[in-house]
This record gives structure tokens, sequence and C-alpha cells, in this order.
């Protein structure tokens, strides 16, 4: 299953997508989220597990997970009691504050999830209890349209943020809050050696042979649990690193794909655009936050 880039029709004025208490199914869930803007995730009821990166989560009440932006991720509803679950994208631009005179920043809470890569934080009831009354009243301002609604929203996903990241920066339970143990022990070794490896020439082949499971087992299981299959999941790892690298280097397109592991400048190019919706220089003129 190819990777799929999740795409955003909110005004650029107001880069900002919510989704309020949603009820998830697999039929209903997309195959796999790809996209520039940063995301959270509240659960407020039901079980399912989230893929982040390399990592699996238990989803349950009070579990807040903080996405940044370009990290491969899909949410798996149990079939029995499927998550509940709102969601929230923006654009960073939309929290950008002065400084104010201290060092702040509406991201820190992402910023410590991407450095530490932990994208899951356990609420406690304080925090659970401020975030739905935080995500009840954005739903309420979203349905009434009323003057200054983008501004309200604004300020509340901000005191979200700021809430979060006091949370984190006072020794909260989500600095300490290890992943569960889920999935064969060879499923977790080679989600970390792709993380490392992905620019090599690895496969099926190779990765089922470290795992010594036989290639139609590891490609069942590995679907399973990511949603996605071997191609493609280094496919995606391999086109987020460019994303990376055109944004925040001077290197020329050809260098970065061979760099990412593309054996043919064609190919980057082609899949690229099918993952992104872009070319590769197109992304890269364009504004960092877009």
């Amino acid at each position: 299953m190819k990777p799929i880039f999740k795409p955003f029709n909110a005004s650029p004025d107001f880069p900002f997508s919510f989704v309020y208490r949603d009820t998830k199914t697999k039929q209903r869930e997309l195959p796999d989220h790809l996209h520039d803007w940063y995301e959270m995730v509240y659960v407020h009821g039901g079980k399912g597990t989230f893929f982040i990166d390399r990592t699996f989560y238990d989803m349950n009440a009070g579990s807040l997970f903080l996405i940044p932006g370009n990290t491969i991720h899909r949410a798996f509803p149990d079939h029995e009691d499927p998550v509940t679950s709102t969601a929230l994208f923006f654009n960073p631009a939309l929290v950008q504050a002065q400084s104010l005179g201290e060092p702040f920043s509406y991201l820190q809470g992402f910023d410590w999830s991407k450095l530490n890569r932990i994208y899951r934080l356990l609420c406690g009831p304080d925090l659970a209890a401020g975030f739905e009354q935080g995500l009840r009243e954005i739903d309420e301002e979203l349905r009434a349209s009323k003057t200054g609604m983008r501004h309200a929203v604004s300020l509340l996903l901000q005191r979200i943020l700021l809430s979060v990241n006091r949370e984190l920066g006072t020794g909260g339970r989500g600095q300490t809050a290890q992943a569960p143990a889920i999935g064969p022990l060879w499923m977790r070794d080679t989600l970390l050696f792709i993380d490392t490896h992905y620019a090599d020439d690895i496969g099926l082949r190779e990765l089922s042979k470290r795992a010594s499971v036989s290639p139609a087992h590891f490609s069942r299981v590995f679907k399973q649990m990511t949603g996605m299959n071997v191609t493609g999941f280094i496919a995606a790892k391999r086109i987020v690193k460019a994303k990376e690298m055109l944004l925040a280097t001077d290197r020329g397109v050809a260098q970065i794909a061979a760099e990412c592991g593309f054996e043919s400048l064609p190919h980057f190019h082609r899949l690229f655009k099918r993952i992104v919706g872009v070319t590769p220089a197109a992304y890269r003129r364009r504004p960092s936050l877009d």
C-alpha cells in the first residue's frame, strides 16, 4: 500500500483543521498519515493501537498524542471497542508567539516529542479535564461561527498547548510514559533497523532474514502492524528525510535523492510528487511553515 499524504483544505489565513469526538473504525481510518502540519490526538474512550514513527502505543482514555509534522503514523481502532478521539491539525505558523522576554514556544511539547521520540502523554485528571473543556469550546466556536471565531480558536489552541508544555515541564507523566511492548521483538528491532538504514539497499528478503522469519510471515505481520508494506514504509522514510534536507540544506536535488537511497533521480521525482503532491523543487521553494 502506498503511503498517503494527507491534504488540508483549510484557508491559508487560518491553517487549522478539527475532527471532534470521532469514533474510528478500520473502514474509516486513512491507510497512512504523512503531512507537514502538527497534530494532536486526544482519546476520549475506547481502545486501539497507534503506530507513530517506529513505535506502537496503546490508545485509551486520557491518552494524548503529540505528532510533529512529517511523522509517519496510523491509528488502529479496536474491533470491539473502537477509539473515540479528537484530532487537531494546525500549521505551526498559527501559534507563533512573541518572545515577551522569556524562552517559550507553543511547540515545545512537539519539540520534546521529536527529540525523545516519545509521542504519547498520559494526561492526569487536571490536564484531561482542561483538555476536554478546551476541545469542547473549540467545537462550540467552530459551530457558532461568530465574529472573531478564528481568533477565539487560535487562543484556545494556544491555551491547550500551554497546558501541555507546563505538564511536560514540571515532570508530567508523559516524560516517563514508556511505550508498551506491542508485537514481536523482531518487529520492533526491524523498525529500529530501518530507521538507521533507510538509505541502504534493504528489502523484504534481507529484513526477513535478519528477523529469522519467512518472507511471507514477515510481510503479513509488518503490514498488519504498520498498515504499509515494507517497500512503501521504506519509501516514506526516505521521503520524510528528503523533505527535511530540502528545507534545511542547500544540497542539490540529485544529491539529496542519492543520500536518501533512491536509485535514480526520475524515480525520486515520481515518488516525491505522488506522496507529497508537488515536485521536490516546488516543495523547497514554498515557505518552510507552509
